[in-house]
Order: C-alpha cells, then structure tokens, then sequence
C-alpha cells in the first residue's frame, strides 16, 4: 500500500467521521505555494488551508518568531498573568483597523470562538437578546456558530440551536436579481431589511446584525456596497450594532487588510482569524471601545486565547504581509484570476458568475446559466481531476458548485499560471464530456 493510501487508512480507523475528508490529499511538507504529499510528490496549493496560508507556507519570518517565543514563553494564560506578546499584537491591531476614535480587542483561537464573544459583546452593549444573519452564511460550528450558520449539512442533528436568531436572504443579485436592474435589487433588499423589523423581529430587540462582506463557505459573494452602506445607517438608526465578519476575507486577501475598506464602512465589531495567525490558531474581535467595554470582566477570553507562542507567529505574519507587500499582490493574483475565469466563459456556457474582491475569486457553475439549477457534481469532476494533476483547490457554496482559489498570495506568476491553466484544461474537458453525454441522448 502507497503512504498516502496508508495515511488514509489510518485516518478512517480512529478519526471521528463527523471531521470532513475535503480531498484524499495527504501532506508531509510545505513550503510557499507548494504542498508535498506523503510520496515527495508536488501538489501547487490552491485552497490555501481554507484561506490561512496568506503569507505562504513556512514563511521564515513566522517561523523564527515561534521558534524564539518558544524558547521564552509558552502559556501562562492571560487571564492569570499579562504578558508582552499579547499587548502589542492588541497594540498593531488597533492601530491597523482602527474602530472609531479608540479601539480595543480580545484575542482568542478560532473564528467561531471570535463570532460566539462578538455576540456576547453586543448583547451586553444593547441589552437586548436577538441576532439577525443571513442565508448562505458561515460563522462556525460551535453551538451559537452553527445557528448562525445557514448551510443544513453543517449542523445536520446538532440542534436543538440558540434561541433568539434570525435569518433574512443574502442580497446575491446572481442568484435572485432577475428581472431587475442591479439598483433597483439593491434598494428592493434595502427595503426587505426595513420590512422585517415588522413581520420577523422589532428592531429594538435586536442586538447586532452579522454578516460577511465577502461570503466564504456561501460561494464568495461580495456584498453590494450601496446594501452595507444602508445597513451601517440602519444600525444607527436603531442602536444596532454592526458586526462584519472578516475571518476568511482578512488580513489582504481582498487587497486590503479589511474587505470592508473596499465599502468606506467601519462596522462597531468585527471578527479575525485563518490568515491572522500565519498559520497558528489565533483570532479575535476587534472594535469600537466603548461597545468593547461593555462587556463585564470574566464574559470574555479562554484559557489559550492569545497564546504567546501564537501572538508572536501573527505580529510577524502581520510584518511579512507588510514587507511583501500582500495587498497589492492579491490584487494583481486576483485581476489574473478573473481574467482566466471571465474569457473561459464563452467556451464553457456552465460558467454562470465569475466573482470576488481581490484574491478571493470564486467561480460559479449552473446548467443553462440558470442560478436554480448549481452544477455541482461538475465542480467535482473538475476538483477531482485537477488533483490528479497536482492541483489542490476547494468548492464552496451551498451546493458546492461554485470553485474558490484561496492560493497563498506569495505564489509566483509561474505557479498561478500554471494552475489556473490546470483548472481550465479540466473545466473544458469536463464540458466537452457534458456535451458527448448531451449528443449521445439526443441522438438516441
């Protein structure tokens, strides 16, 4: 038996069923945008750990920072005894996302623990218990997160979920904007959030609303920028406060630090992780001191949350996507992207949407160019085989039809090519074996 087929193997025998199995895959050593799998062969990484690798893997400057906290400090908890580590990530965090006049933030060790203490902190500052989200969302897999999670496959027999949530659409023109002119769906959406402060809960029972300026897990989906500029003013209006959930859209994978920099919206919390960390597990909620501060002392933290070990990996990740210059990388990985995707559309009419802000592209596929009808299965075929080929990338959306490239901004000119042209080749083979099966019925 092959190392991978054994690594596999290993893991069927004792790791849980309930943890996902994405791809066969297997990974010994990485380095960049390159992955090495338990055989020495090469696999070009487009999928990025799910958006953490922005820095790429095995980047020297967060290696010989967690090599040199490790030496110094490995855990004491914040909680019990301050350390330096800690404050100053607290320190660079404040003063590269500014939250208003003064900001302050909470360090933790994964998106889902930064959305569970967003809420806690809204629900203190307003008082108030309920939450609206949005379908195609992502938010976790903890209890609160994955009812605030729209997709049922993720919490499929995990309920009964909290109380107290409520969901409205996404406002994705691609998918529900027929028939109308992009303003007139935008201002239409507006209205369907006014609305349901009166048929779905009372806006002065709301404590915050939570959405992703760009969906991940949903199919990366930017929201319309006129739609989050309405929904900050609505949250003035009311006393609402506004969290925007950056886990996957942070740290430049956007060509920004913060995909909400693109809209000219400063929300009152919002939440981190994946790229943060250069790797390590960390996350927090950074925002608006005076909503942070209503929060009572002991409601927050964890026990490992901003651990110094971690803290030291992400204050020199956060150096290396300065010295590197990742936002404006991302950019330009992001216009080649789509412009691969957008002229591959006249040869493969199953490309419905090419999409993204920055770096974060994702690529839709439907039969007919009907949204109604995902392509999912397809998407598949194609991932599947672009693995064969020493291509890892991913599918999101709720019907995984939709193809995300999450590669480390680091990759090379000649690896992007190189994948993007594996992805092509794969996505015009799979539509020429649509149109066989196609040409075979009809002739029968």
């Amino acid at each position: 038996m092959r190392q991978n087929e054994a690594l596999i193997a290993r893991r069927a025998a004792v790791v849980a069923r309930g943890v996902p199995m994405v791809t066969h895959a297997t990974i010994d050593h990485a380095s960049g945008a390159r992955l090495h799998d338990m055989e020495g062969d090469e696999l070009l990484d487009f999928a990025g750990g799910i958006g953490v690798m922005n820095v790429g893997h095995g980047n020297a400057k967060v290696v010989a920072a967690i090599k040199a906290q490790a030496d110094k400090l490995l855990h004491t908890c914040f909680h019990v005894a301050t350390y330096e580590p800690y404050v100053t990530l607290c320190e660079r965090l404040a003063s590269l996302l500014p939250h208003g006049d003064e900001t302050k933030v909470v360090l933790l060790n994964s998106g889902a623990e930064a959305v569970e203490n967003a809420i806690k902190i809204a629900r203190q500052a307003t008082g108030r218990p309920a939450v609206v989200c949005f379908t195609g969302s992502f938010h976790g897999r903890t209890l609160l997160g994955m009812s605030l999670t729209s997709k049922v496959g993720y919490k499929a027999g995990c309920g009964p979920f909290a109380p107290e949530i409520y969901r409205l659409p996404f406002p994705s023109y691609f998918h529900h904007g027929a028939g109308l002119d992009r303003e007139a769906y935008v201002a239409a959406e507006v209205q369907r959030l006014r609305a349901a402060f009166l048929d779905t809960v009372a806006a002065q029972d709301v404590a915050a609303i939570i959405v992703e300026p760009v969906q991940g897990e949903g199919g990366f989906i930017p929201v319309p920028l006129e739609w989050l500029r309405a929904l900050r003013a609505i949250c003035d209006e009311h006393g609402i406060v506004l969290i925007l959930d950056e886990v996957q859209s942070g740290f430049c994978r956007t060509g920004r630090w913060a995909a909400y920099e693109h809209y000219g919206v400063v929300p009152d919390l919002s939440t981190w992780a994946k790229s943060m960390g250069g790797g390590l597990p960390i996350s927090c909620v950074i925002g608006r001191a005076s909503v942070m501060d209503a929060a009572a002392p002991g409601t927050l933290g964890g026990t490992y949350g901003g651990n110094p070990v971690a803290c030291a990996a992400s204050l020199a990740a956060i150096d290396a996507m300065e010295e590197l210059q990742l936002n404006a990388r991302a950019t330009a990985i992001g216009d080649a992207v789509r412009e691969r995707f957008t002229a591959l559309m006249s040869r493969c009419p199953m490309i419905g949407d090419v999409r993204g802000l920055g770096a974060m592209i994702g690529v839709e596929f439907v039969e007919d160019g009907d949204p109604a009808r995902p392509a999912g299965a397809f998407v598949k075929e194609v991932l599947s085989h672009a693995l064969g080929r020493g291509v890892l990338a991913i599918s999101a959306g709720i019907h995984g039809n939709v193809i995300r490239v999450l590669s480390p901004l680091v990759i090379t000119d000649e690896e992007l090519d190189r994948g993007l042209t594996v992805l092509e080749q794969e996505v015009l083979a799979a539509w020429s074996r649509v149109e066989a099966t196609h040409a075979v019925l009809t002739h029968t």
